[in-house]
C-alpha cells in the first residue's frame, strides 16, 4: 500500500462533522465543518481528493457507528481507506497538543495527526447489510 499524501481527521457528530486535512509534515491543508448529509459529504470527499493530487488519502474518524455511519459508508463506497480512532484515545492524545480547551477543529486535527503517526489503528470496512445473512424463506405449498 502506498504511503498516504494526506490524512483527513473527522470529528464526527450527529448533525455535523469537522474535517481537518494535514500533509506528511502535519501542516493543515483544509479545515471545514460540514453537515451530515450525503451531498455535502460527497463534496467534502471530492475536495479532499482534489487536494491530494492523486496521492492516497487516509481518513480517520472518532466514531464507528451512529452519526458517522453515513460518512463511513460514503468513504468505503468510494474505495477510501478509513481508520477508527476511539474517542478516548483522541481525548488522551489532545492533552499533548497546543491550544486550550476542546473544539471540534482541534479534535479533528488530533485525529488526523494521530492517524499520520500511529501504526496500531484498525482499518474500518463497511459492514454487510444485516439482511444479507438471512435465508430467503421457502414457500410451503398447502
Amino acid at each position: 500500500m502506498a504511503v498516504p499524501g494526506l490524512w483527513a481527521g473527522m470529528d464526527a457528530g450527529k448533525a455535523e462533522h469537522h474535517c481537518v486535512v494535514i500533509d506528511t509534515d502535519g501542516q493543515r491543508k483544509l479545515s471545514r465543518r460540514v453537515a451530515n448529509d450525503e451531498t455535502t459529504l460527497l463534496k467534502l470527499i471530492a475536495d479532499v481528493l482534489a487536494l491530494s493530487e492523486g496521492e492516497p488519502v487516509t481518513w480517520a474518524i472518532d466514531l464507528n457507528a451512529g452519526g458517522a455511519a453515513l460518512m463511513i459508508a460514503l468513504l468505503t463506497d468510494n474505495s477510501q481507506q478509513v481508520i477508527y480512532i476511539p474517542g478516548r484515545a483522541v481525548h488522551h492524545a489532545s492533552g499533548s497538543y497546543r491550544g486550550d480547551g476542546k473544539t471540534d477543529a482541534k479534535d479533528a486535527f488530533v485525529i488526523a495527526d494521530q492517524a499520520r503517526m500511529r501504526r496500531d489503528l484498525q482499518e474500518m470496512h463497511r459492514p454487510a447489510p444485516a439482511t444479507e445473512h438471512l435465508q430467503t424463506p421457502h414457500h410451503q405449498h398447502v
